[in-house]
């Protein structure tokens, strides 16, 4: 999973020792180092895992109707137990918001013609569709399963995710820059030792990269509504990442 990209550049050719002017390093060339010196740039990558303590999933609910009024009505009714149910289950307002609300036409097949073609023209608009889907943040994961039941059992006939998430991943991100680091000097010691040099100093950093939790996946649907006890939903554990660009300057032992 680590990746390394070594790249050595002496600058014994310089006319001159003197460091390159401000305006060149500015513009991406390559740092001044002293004459008889090298340049080392080394990528690295550092981890760390953490359990997640939050996780985010979607909630909706999708009706029909003859008329987008019976359609809209019906979705409306049912998204207000679904949203009621999950204030019953110890979801804060905060952590609900609408995600999308859509109307929409449902359209008849297309005739067929004896010769298997399809009869032109505009299709017949036998009903509509309404949707309304909610986002979701689930602070306490022990209680997701129960959660997650209690809204189909209410009317929602689309549920998708967990996405686990950190509520705050700044101390796995520090803990996952500073083993970046650390392996990034390791591997500066290693070439240096091995083309017979020291590292003298670190000339630059630059960093990339931040947890990226996998997706646990669940979806609900309307067969499902009779769901005889919660779903089990395992969180697991999330990596952080941090990628580091470290250029060291080498100088002869």
């Amino acid at each position: 999973m680590k990746s390394l990209n070594l790249l050595a550049v002496t600058t014994a050719a310089l006319a001159s020792a003197v460091a390159l002017p401000a305006a060149a390093q500015d513009s991406g060339l390559v740092p001044a180092i002293a004459a008889g010196h090298t340049l080392l740039t080394v990528n690295a990558q550092g981890s760390s895992t953490r359990t997640p303590d939050m996780a985010g999933f979607s909630a909706g609910v999708t009706t029909q109707g003859t008329t987008a009024s019976e359609a809209l009505n019906a979705n409306s009714t049912r998204m207000t137990q679904v949203i009621a149910s999950l204030k019953r289950a110890g979801v804060a307002d905060k952590d609900i918001q609408t995600s999308n609300l859509s109307v929409n036409p449902v359209y008849a097949q297309p005739k067929r013609q004896p010769d298997g073609s399809y009869v032109d023209g505009p299709r017949e608009i036998v009903g509509y569709e309404a949707s309304n889907t909610v986002g979701v943040r689930q602070r306490k994961l022990d209680d997701m399963g129960k959660v997650i039941d209690a809204l189909v059992k209410a009317g929602a006939n689309q549920v998708n995710g967990p996405n686990f998430s950190l509520s705050q991943p700044d101390a796995a991100q520090n803990e996952a820059r500073v083993a970046a680091i650390k392996e990034a000097r390791t591997r500066a010691d290693l070439y240096a030792g091995a083309a017979g040099m020291q590292v003298a100093r670190i000339v630059s950093i630059s960093e990339s990269g931040g947890y990226a939790p996998a997706p646990v996946m669940y979806r609900a649907k309307a067969a499902m509504d009779s769901l005889a006890s919660a779903p089990p939903v395992a969180a697991g554990e999330l990596e952080t990442n941090v990628n580091v660009t470290v250029q060291f300057e080498l100088a002869p032992r």
